[in-house]
């Protein structure tokens, strides 16, 4: 269970830990205005456009990877194989920010299925 706990803590900073690419962005903007700060990310081009996206679709994946975490735990499903497709959700969106800082849009769309598939998976192997 314990690496279902991790992975949990995982996904749940994971979209902050995101925002350090975005903040860096919004910076090179003049200054980071954290007083209008979603009007100065709405002004963001190239990189800080991707690394915005990837920011918020870590809160979209968070709601679905708790989701499984909760059907496993509730159902206590706890296993090898639990264990290893929250390993992958993690893994996969990881890369999922990598890859969309990088624009390669194939490749991260890929990822993006790995890990919905990960999580949905999870739920799966718990009926």
């Amino acid at each position: 269970m314990t690496t279902l706990v991790v992975c949990a803590l995982l996904a749940v900073l994971m979209p902050y830990f995101a925002k350090v690419p975005v903040a860096i962005a919004m910076a090179k903007l003049g200054r980071y205005d954290n007083k209008h700060p979603r009007a100065q990310q709405s002004k963001l081009t190239g990189f800080g456009a991707r690394a915005l996206a990837a920011h918020q679709n870590c809160f979209e994946s968070l709601a679905v990877f708790a989701v499984a975490i909760a059907v496993v735990l509730g159902t206590n499903s706890v296993g090898a194989m639990t264990e290893t497709l929250a390993v992958t959700h993690i893994v996969s969106r990881i890369l999922y920010c990598v890859f969309y800082y990088m624009n390669l849009d194939i490749i991260r769309s890929l990822v993006w299925f790995i890990g919905l598939g990960s999580a949905i998976a999870m739920i799966v192997v718990s009926l």
